[in-house]
């Protein structure tokens, strides 16, 4: 039986077999008996490597973070988590440097996920907002027709857990945004997330 440990584009956690390319956290989530418990405990909300330095660990061990699995960066943008700093140095840099730019102050990992935070939560609830189609960078998500669709060039990408499996021409209009508002900024600004291999 899976466990509940994927994300969705709308930062559900769900149960489903296939695993993703990313990892990542909102601190511990499950009881003993490997159960969710709470959709987040911390504000800090990350996506990370699947292998970093040879660590392994036991999935859903008692009284240790949970280990969350998405399709894709993008997707784990679009649920409104950012790139870990450990073990994704690289990125979370850029990823800041985007930020900071954006912005034009100063920024921190605190920072952020306090403004993330207040993007992607409304009520215990997804937040969203609406903005034409348009004018989208590649790398958001947004919902149509009761489905998280993937903007990317001149596509729209519906989500599976196993991959992207339905395409459909860009178009225009106003939609409904799932991935944070910060996010789609710096999305905007030049941050290019990887994506699963079935978008391409």
């Amino acid at each position: 039986m899976a466990l509940q440990n994927r994300v969705t584009p709308y930062g559900e956690i769900v149960a489903v077999p296939a695993r993703g390319l990313m990892m990542g956290n909102r601190g511990i989530l499950h009881d003993d008996a490997r159960r969710i418990v709470r959709p987040f405990q911390v504000k800090r909300w990350i996506a990370c490597v699947l292998e970093f330095r040879g660590r392994r660990r036991e999935v859903m061990t008692p009284h240790r973070y949970t280990e969350l699995f998405f399709l894709d960066e993008a997707t784990a943008f679009g649920a409104g988590h950012r790139p870990c700093a450990e073990c994704r140095r690289a990125d979370y840099n850029r990823f800041l440097g985007l930020w900071e730019g954006w912005s034009g102050a100063p920024a921190s990992a605190d920072a952020m996920d306090a403004r993330l935070h207040a993007e992607r939560i409304e009520r215990k609830r997804k937040k969203t907002y609406r903005e034409d189609l348009a004018r989208l960078p590649d790398g958001a998500y947004v919902a149509l027709d009761g489905r998280a669709w993937l903007v990317w060039d001149s596509s729209l990408f519906a989500w599976s857990d196993s991959g992207y499996s339905q395409r459909r021409p860009r178009g225009r209009g106003e939609v409904e945004v799932l991935t944070p508002q910060s996010a789609v900024a710096i999305l905007a600004a030049g941050y290019r997330p990887a994506i699963h291999p079935t978008a391409k």
